[in-house]
């Protein structure tokens, strides 16, 4: 009995032992984890940009300028607190190919975001701080000039200053160094600090890009103009009509051309009093100027407002017709009446005094 309670003894000493052995190396192991990943999240922090998170707060605004790189950006936000560090930007933009497109200009941010949020606003139109300017099509130049001044308040004397010397605004040689009619009318958005030559080359730029699509150029010879006569008439039709009668206009411009008629055209007296108006007296019909189109043949020497795409496209293709002559009977409506006989353009002219009242 004693030789087995001793070897019972000996038997549980030992397995007692075995376990105690294995429950401190699973401990050391479990520390060595530990360790393991206390280094990791160390290592992590020490070598991770550091970054502000959230959506910020106030408002700042940032330029990016042309050729600015990432990384050229990440340090402008820095230097404005909008990020914590260029690193993070450069981080955040790593991840995501569109930020390699950042657009130059001033946008509108918040101060201390994180550098991924601020990489969203910067990649959306709407955080970009711009000045809308709206022309109008028929608008002439010298009120093109007084709508950007007031919307941007570049001085119009700086405007009328490139206008007057405008080599570098990249107008088209059938333009012959006039810009009235070739600053195409259309909405434009201006970042701030925009200058005078780079508003006006952009507008310029905008005519090219219509110009283009019309395909101008080549098409002029089917109607038996040139380029510029081809925007002489557009700017016609846009003082003259509605866009939905732009095409017979032309028709009628045209054939008085090849009957050898004067236009007779109330548009472009107006242009050459420098005012606007349907009422012309005799005084105003007789003004000495090659813009009176009931004193001179042929077309105006010039475009007499900036026409948009749909009355270039009107004057390239003109519809078919006889007429002659045409009126708008209606000042209210617009409705214009079209024809090839002088009595019925009579008749015309007396439904417009009634109607003008």
């Amino acid at each position: 009995m004693s030789q087995l309670g001793l070897g019972m003894s000996s038997t549980t000493d030992e397995s007692g032992g075995r376990r105690g052995v294995a429950a401190t190396v699973v401990a050391v192991l479990v520390m060595v984890g530990l360790v393991g990943v206390l280094v990791a999240v160390g290592v992590r922090w020490l070598t991770s940009s550091p970054d502000y998170s959230g959506a910020g707060q106030g408002q700042v605004e940032v330029q990016v300028r042309p050729g600015d790189s990432v990384t050229r950006i990440g340090e402008t936000l820095a230097q404005a607190d909008v990020v914590r560090s260029s690193e993070a930007f450069v981080d955040a933009a790593s991840a995501v190919p569109e930020a390699q497109g950042i657009q130059p200009g001033t946008y509108r941010l918040r101060l201390q975001m994180g550098a991924a949020e601020a990489l969203a606003l910067l990649l959306d139109p709407e955080s970009k701080v711009t000045t809308k300017v709206v022309i109008p099509e028929g608008t002439r130049l010298e009120t093109t000039v007084a709508l950007i001044s007031e919307a941007t308040r570049i001085p119009a004397a700086e405007l009328e200053e490139v206008l007057a010397a405008p080599a570098a605004l990249g107008l088209p040689d059938y333009a012959e160094g006039d810009a009235e009619g070739f600053l195409f009318p259309a909405t434009y958005d201006v970042a701030p600090g925009t200058g005078a030559e780079e508003v006006l080359a952009a507008m310029v730029a905008r005519f090219d890009q219509a110009a283009q699509d019309v395909d101008l150029v080549a098409r002029a010879a089917d109607v038996g103009l040139d380029p510029r006569e081809v925007v002489i008439v557009a700017s016609l039709l846009e003082a003259e009509g509605r866009p939905e009668d732009f095409a017979k206009i032309a028709r009628v411009i045209y054939n008085r051309l090849a009957a050898d008629m004067r236009l007779q055209l109330d548009a472009t007296v107006n242009y050459a009093l420098g005012r606007g108006g349907l009422s012309l007296s005799p005084d105003d019909l007789a003004v000495d100027s090659p813009y009176n189109t009931y004193r001179v043949k042929g077309l105006p020497p010039g475009p007499i407002n900036s026409p948009g795409e749909a009355a270039l496209e009107a004057a390239l293709s003109p519809e078919d017709g006889p007429w002659l002559y045409y009126v708008t009977v209606d000042p209210e409506s617009g409705e214009t009446k079209f024809t090839d006989s002088y009595e019925e353009f009579l008749q015309f002219k007396a439904e417009y005094k009634a109607n003008r009242g």
